[in-house]
Parts: C-alpha cells; structure tokens; sequence
C-alpha cells in the first residue's frame, strides 16, 4: 500500500469509495473518529498529504503536486466520495476540477479560494506560539482544548517530549501558495455534488464559503454553529448530520 494511504475498512459490498483529506500539520489518522460512522456508508481511506504523517518529505508543494498523488490514489481505489478538511478541502477541490472521471462528490470543510494578501507570518506565529516539546499528550490535549484530540494524532515522541510530525519549514512553504493564488479558476470547474460547510467563527475571509455554493451548480453550504476551522473535531455531531445526509442524497 502507498506509503501514508490508511485503511480504515468499511462497507466493501454496496457502499461507495470515500478518501479523507486532512488539513495543514494534519494526517490521515486524524480521522478515525469520522471514519467510524463513515464506514456504513462505504469503503474508508485516508492519506497522509506529501510533508505530512508517513507520506514522503519532499516537495514540490504546489496544489498541482497534491492533486496529482490524489489521481494516482484514486486510480487504485477508484470514483470516490472526496472529504477533506482545510487544505485537503483545497486538495479535493482541484483533484474535482482535474479528475472529474475520479471525483464522485466533495465535502470541503472551511477553506476559502481567495486569500490573496496573507503570508505567512500570521501561520509562524501561531505555530512557534505552541510550547513545544509538549511535555505529554494530556498536555497536547489540554493545549488544544476541544479539538486535543486532533492534535494528538499530529505529534511523535521524541526524546525529549512530542512534536509535531510535519516539518515547519514545509508548512511554511505550503501556506505561502495560498497566499499568492486565486483558486476561484479551480472551484468554477467543478461539476460533482459538493458540500461546503464552514465553521461559524472562522478565520477564513468572510461570505466566500457561501459564494461557492453559489457558484457550483450542483452545491450545498451549511454553518456549524460554534466551531471555528474544526468542525468535525469541535461540533462532531452536528458535522456529521450534515454530511450523513448529503451523503444519503448521493
């Protein structure tokens, strides 16, 4: 199996193929606790973004690239449901726009295609912020508050405390892209049933989530009340309404 490409098993008769996309410092197991209701509905697997968890440490960091181990992935798996959080909504995105012959539906969770102006300085200071090693991971999950238990998943044991996996200077470099690209090109190809659903206090720019939905024929946007860029982590039960019943609607 490719290197990061996670397994979480399911319905291997009559449901669908659905690949789980992680956001940013994220991995694929982050997911596991939506893949435990996700799998009545199909076959589930994550993958580790190149930078990311297990998968290969090497750029290039351009969407193209990510879109590009997406299409190999789904060249094995097949058509599939598309669910990505943050970046990897960005990432399901494109692999729509790139593969539509590959890209059954999307559900992208709080990313916006024009943020164009920001750089990277406000993502460093956030992150250097952190107090890293975390001496423990109860002490990740009491750092991060309601979405600790996503972060667990991001960091390793080193000798002296846990870190996180990915590499900072990649983030970085990442991040930076967004920073410079107009992804309004790549939303206005898409033509699978999508589902873009946003956290009520995102730090995403304002009203763009809601105009996707506007702008791709077949589109859905729902708000989560109280969360902010993690919903399925914050507000786990009333993310996975709103994407159970989209996926019902398929």
């Amino acid at each position: 199996m490719r290197p990061g490409l996670i397994d979480f098993g399911g319905d291997r008769g009559t449901g669908v193929s659905i690949l789980v996309l992680h956001g940013l410092m994220g991995r694929a197991r982050t997911w596991w606790p939506v893949a435990q209701w996700l799998k009545r509905y199909g076959t589930v697997h994550g993958l580790d973004a190149r930078g990311h968890g297990r998968a290969p440490r090497t750029g290039p960091w351009a969407t193209e690239q990510f879109t590009a181990d997406i299409a190999e992935v789904l060249a094995e798996l097949g058509p599939s449901v598309l669910i990505g959080h943050s970046m990897g909504g960005l990432h399901a995105w494109s692999a729509a726009a790139e593969h539509p012959e590959l890209v059954r539906a999307v559900v992208s969770e709080d990313f916006a295609p024009d943020q164009r102006g920001r750089t990277v300085e406000t993502w460093r200071g956030y992150f250097e912020s952190w107090p890293v090693p975390f001496e423990s991971l109860a002490h990740v999950r009491e750092f991060f508050g309601a979405a600790g238990d996503y972060f667990v998943e991001c960091v390793e044991e080193r000798e002296d405390g846990y870190h996180l996996i990915a590499d900072l200077p990649d983030l970085y470099e990442i991040a930076a892209e967004w920073g410079r690209r107009d992804y309004w090109p790549v939303v206005s190809r898409i033509r699978c049933p999508l589902l873009v659903i946003e956290g009520e206090h995102t730090a995403m720019p304002p009203g763009q989530q809601a105009e996707i939905a506007a702008r791709v024929p077949d589109a859905q946007h729902f708000v989560v009340p109280g969360s902010a860029h993690l919903p399925h982590a914050e507000a786990p039960e009333t993310y996975r309404g709103a994407v159970e019943a989209f996926l019902s609607g398929l």
